[in-house]
Formats: C-alpha cells, structure tokens, sequence
C-alpha cells in the first residue's frame, strides 16, 4: 500500500473521478467512480466503490462496491430512458438537458466523520448517515441515519446504538476528527487500548 499525505489523495488504478474534492490522507480504491463529491480527511473507499453527488465527512471508511448517491431515471416522464437528458448523444440537433442534470447533482447524500458504510451497501441520494453509524453489508438505506446508529437490511433499519446516547453526545462534542495529526499521532495508544469511557475521561475535559 503506498503511503498516504496530506497533499495528494492516492488514487489506485482505474479510477474515474469527475468535479471531486478531496481532504488530506485520502485513498480511493481500484476502479471506482467518483462525481460531483467531496471526500474529507482520512476518509477512504475500497474497490469499486461508486460515489455520486456526496458529501463525506473526514475519516470515513467505505467498503468494496458501496453506491453512495445513485442517479435517479425519470419516472414521471413517458420513458425512464437516458435519450431524454442525453440527447446529444442520439441526435446531432438535440442537445442535454441541463436542467436534468443540475437537479440531479443538487440532490446530495452526506456521510458523516468517522462513518463505516458496509459492503455492497446503498446510501440514497438526500439521505443523511449522521457521524459515527454503521451501515451494514448489503444494505439499501433510504431514510437518514441518526449518529451511531447501526443500521441494516433493506430498507435498512436501526438494529442498535454504536454508543449509548450520552456516549455519543461526548464523542460528537469531543470531535476528535478535527485534531491536528499531530495530535491524533499522541492519543493513537489511547485510542488502541482505552475502552470509550476511559478515552472520553482523558481527553474531553
């Protein structure tokens, strides 16, 4: 595995990625697909995963052939067909609807900091996964995801809290995921060895 930098994102073969952002310390996995995103420090995907129209916070890990973000066909029209927005690739004299394509980008998915998004898993366009949750393999989330919540199946569904809620509330006040690297550098013992209320006694106060 090469070795990650604040500088440039590691961007393993085969990738394509159009109109993205990117964080410090990124990877993006072989062979996947990113568009109109923007990618938080730390945070990564494995293989193939596909990431359209999103906001992902910093450190989120995201696995193999998760679909964060899928395009929508239009239902309401007398076809679900791409010749109606991608006309031009049809017809000399007919142009892309614009407009289309505009308000599919505006309808963005957020991934929250320090998210585990699940093989296989599907994250809806507008749908919010708040920070800390899981969502597990294989799951097709349409609603939002509250913070540290495990969800899973399809549609997903809450099968338990990651932390209980006031656990949680330290976590999400603490935000450990906006120290420096330097500082993330000397708590790596702590967030090794030390069980959650031990880590929240020694640095939230």
């Amino acid at each position: 595995m090469p070795r990650l930098n604040a500088d440039t994102p590691v961007l393993h073969p085969d990738c394509t990625v159009s109109n993205c952002r990117f964080g410090r310390y990124v990877e993006i996995g072989q062979g996947s697909r990113l568009l109109n995103s923007e990618i938080g420090d730390y945070s990564y995907c494995d293989r193939y995963a596909d990431i359209a129209n999103t906001t992902v916070g910093k450190f989120a890990n995201i696995a193999s052939f998760a679909r964060i973000g899928p395009t929508d066909h239009p239902m309401q029209r007398a076809s679900l067909h791409h010749f109606l927005y991608r006309s031009a690739d049809y017809w000399d004299d007919a142009e892309d609807d614009s407009a289309f394509f505009a308000h599919r980008a505006g309808r963005r998915a957020h991934i929250g900091h320090d998210t585990w998004i699940g093989h296989g898993a599907v994250i809806r366009p507008e749908v919010c996964v708040g920070d800390g949750a899981v969502v597990a393999a294989g799951a097709v989330v349409t609603r939002d995801v509250p913070p540290y919540m495990i969800v899973a199946g399809m549609p997903a569904r809450p099968l338990r809290e990651r932390f209980p809620a006031p656990v949680a509330e330290r976590l999400i006040t603490l935000a450990w995921w906006n120290w420096d690297h330097a500082r993330l550098r000397a708590a790596l013992a702590d967030f090794r060895s030390l069980d959650i209320e031990a880590f929240l006694e020694k640095h939230d106060g």
